[in-house]
């Protein structure tokens, strides 16, 4: 009886471990490679695990795709006193984005820092 519990605990601790190794693997982006984009802050997706935010701008053939910017969870931006309302205030204003691309060449990326409208750089990832 013990070595079935002994079993199903191990087990449960490699699944937990897949999955949180699978959540933060990020091979889906290029991590060596910085890009800027410029471009209209469309929409914010604001939560745990990650907050998103949402970008529309012009891609090298002069049409808008939305770009969708993955960032750390809310509480790392209230620790820099950064709140969701500071990001809603520009909703609709144009917005540079530093980010680390999806690999695959789709409008994706992780969010280093973005420069507000106002000029204010608010950093989005440690070491940016």
């Amino acid at each position: 009886m013990n070595y079935r519990i002994s079993l199903a605990v191990t087990l449960g601790f490699m699944l937990a471990a897949g999955v949180a190794w699978a959540h933060h693997n990020n091979t889906r982006f290029d991590a060596d490679k910085r890009v800027n984009v410029t471009g209209t802050l469309s929409k914010l997706d604001w939560r745990n695990p990650h907050i998103y935010l949402y970008m529309d701008a012009k891609n090298d053939q002069g049409r808008v795709e939305t770009w969708s910017l993955e960032c750390q969870p809310p509480n790392f931006f209230a620790i820099r006193k950064i709140y969701k309302a500071d990001f809603e205030k520009i909703l609709g204003q144009t917005v540079i984005a530093q980010l680390s691309p999806a690999r695959d060449g789709s409008p994706n990326g992780v969010l280093w820092k973005m420069t507000f409208p106002d000029g204010r750089v608010v950093v989005a990832k440690g070491g940016a």
